[in-house]
């Protein structure tokens, strides 16, 4: 890939609606391949299903994949703010998870989540998945030290608040991205595709706005740090491989994991790897992926 990259997210095979309440509606999107092992797929805090293209792209041959935004993101146009947490959003997943079972199917599905969606799926353990595979979920109990953690959490809720969410051009976005740590190391385009999943045409048809509120994302950050050490790893719903960022890396996202706390988990690391690993590396996600499902004999 070099600096012209321009990734095209092409049409969905199919798509479902999905009325999560009297003021949200998320819509699934079918990409891939309709006779391949059932793969569900959502994103991180503030960013859109589609922003993943580099990484499930490599996966629609064999995979079939539902891919839709969590409410307030991506395709969906923003609902009131007091309905943007984890108790609903654990609403929303298994209403999702239902929708699609009914549409298209109750069949062997598995989950592959990041960061706050991956903590979403572990909270609420829905029969509609065979396997879970999340990318660097915010898990406190592995934190080498919960105080960092929760300090992170509040830098990282300021932050989003006082961050910039009107801009000019979807250019002028992807440029302030170059100079953002967490895009350092994504791949040549990645940057492009941010703005243009992650930006909406402002209402006044003056430039751009965030899809996603800073406000409604730092109030999900908070949620995480209350939600996160409800999790008991030890009893897991289904088969769960947790690959992370390098635990050697800082001041990108939250606290590494403390190796010596892992041993209930199925877990790797990616080496050079941060938060977004899968716009860093996404064949390499895509192979530990594969493992895993090999693994357990469902692919």
């Amino acid at each position: 890939m070099n600096a012209e990259t321009v990734w095209k997210i092409p049409d969905p095979v199919s798509m479902c609606e999905v009325t999560l309440d009297d003021d949200s509606i998320t819509t699934v999107r079918r990409h891939g391949n309709p006779s391949g092992l059932r793969l569900v797929l959502s994103h991180a805090n503030g960013l859109a299903a589609d922003l993943y293209y580099p990484f499930w792209s490599l996966l629609a041959e064999d995979f079939d994949l539902m891919v839709y935004d969590l409410r307030n993101h991506g395709w969906n146009r923003v609902g009131a703010r007091q309905n943007h947490n984890i108790p609903v959003l654990m609403h929303d997943h298994d209403v999702i998870l239902e929708a699609i079972a009914r549409r298209y199917g109750d069949e062997p599905t598995v989950g592959v989540f990041h960061s706050v969606s991956a903590l979403i799926s572990l909270l609420s353990f829905s029969r509609h998945l065979s396997a879970l595979i999340l990318f660097d979920p915010p898990l406190r109990k592995l934190t080498a030290n919960e105080l960092e953690f929760d300090a992170a959490t509040e830098r990282l809720a300021a932050q989003a608040r006082r961050r910039g969410y009107r801009f000019r051009t979807e250019e002028e976005f992807a440029d302030l991205l170059a100079y953002m740590p967490g895009f350092t190391r994504v791949l040549a385009g990645v940057r492009e595709l941010m703005a243009s999943s992650t930006l909406r045409r402002s209402p006044d048809g003056q430039g751009f706005e965030l899809r996603c509120p800073r406000e409604y994302e730092a109030q999900l950050m908070e949620y995480v740090r209350s939600f996160s050490p409800l999790l008991d790893l030890e009893w897991l719903p289904c088969p769960t491989k947790v690959i992370g960022a390098d635990p050697t890396l800082s001041g990108i996202y939250l606290p590494a994991f403390e190796m010596s706390k892992v041993l209930t988990l199925n877990y790797d690391f990616l080496p050079e790897s941060t938060h977004l690993l899968q716009l860093e590396q996404p064949a390499a996600c895509v192979e530990l992926l594969r493992d895993f499902l090999e693994s357990t004999r469902l692919s």
